[in-house]
């Protein structure tokens, strides 16, 4: 691997976490990086989420051989544009944002001529900010490469093994094709817990605090989802809105059809939706993407 100094443009969760992976599983990496706020700056130097903070994002990536932009998608022509400037001509430029295609255009756009490798590690939890990071958060998780036609076989290798490195199994894929399954298996999933919890909001002025004395586990495990970073998600759905749409007709039909079995006390369609979903949830313990012990593993506190 040829990658010998990371530069990362977000110091939160996932930059924070970068951070800290590259220092327990790869120390022989230099590593900058920067943060427009700068009270997150201050936080990650004391947390020595990198090894070097600096107070412009065009100081941190002057020597980079590979560039994580950690910021939302919607900033991500906004972050390109301010390093395009000093960003050394064999630097990889990649990122950590839940949708691709709009990434791989923004980016393109911004830096051409320049190496584009859009990256999703899928791992994170309901946490933000830079005291959130921790250096294990990708160790057995995916982390999925969208390279644009023609890139490089030896700079997608090289960001592979670094992901690698951290732990994380590497998937490569198209970058729409990408957009759609994660609206299924994240995006829908993170409205559906917006959504029921802003319900829930409404009705505690009815209830008056019943809704939240009386949380069952489903519900907990939906206003964990809900207390995701709002401005990282709002941008998800503005930049991923097709294929987000296209699944949530889709998820609107099978909800109509599950309400009219209700409707009509069709037990055996219940049941037969319930075994099947129930399968879903085995195969993902099975394949070591969640935990099967109680409360998912996690401490009911």
């Amino acid at each position: 691997m040829s990658i010998q100094r990371v530069a990362v443009i977000g110091l939160g969760l996932l930059g924070g976490s970068i951070g800290l992976a590259l220092a327990k599983h790869c120390p022989d990496i230099a590593t900058t990086g920067y943060d427009a706020d700068p009270a997150t700056r201050e936080a990650a130097r004391a947390r020595q989420l990198v090894g070097t903070v600096h107070e412009s994002a065009a100081g941190s990536v002057a020597q980079a051989d590979l560039v994580i932009l950690c910021v939302p998608v919607g900033a991500m022509a906004f972050a390109a544009e301010a390093i395009r400037d000093v960003l050394p001509s064999g630097a990889i430029i990649s990122d950590v944002g839940s949708s691709k295609q709009s990434v791989v255009e923004s980016l393109q756009a911004a830096l051409p001529g320049h190496t584009v490798i859009p990256a999703h590690p899928v791992a994170g939890t309901e946490q933000s900010g830079p005291e959130a990071g921790f250096a294990e958060l990708f160790e057995h998780r995916w982390c999925i490469l969208t390279p644009p036609e023609g890139t490089p076989d030896d700079k997608i290798a090289d960001l592979s093994a670094m992901w690698e490195r951290l732990g994380s199994k590497i998937e490569i894929m198209d970058a729409a094709h990408h957009d759609l399954v994660l609206a299924v298996t994240s995006h829908i999933p993170h409205l559906i817990a917006y959504t029921i919890v802003g319900t829930a909001s409404d009705l505690e002025d009815v209830t008056r605090s019943e809704v939240i004395k009386y949380s069952a586990g489903g519900f907990r495990d939906f206003t964990r989802i809900a207390a995701s970073d709002p401005t990282m998600w709002r941008d998800v759905f503005l930049h991923n809105k097709d294929a987000v749409l296209e699944m949530l007709g889709r998820f609107t039909e099978d909800l109509t059809a599950l309400q009219r079995a209700i409707r009509r006390g069709d037990g055996d369609a219940l049941h037969e939706l319930f075994t099947r979903t129930r399968a879903i949830r085995r195969s993902i313990i099975e394949q070591g993407q969640d935990d099967a012990r109680p409360d998912f593993g996690r401490a009911d506190h």
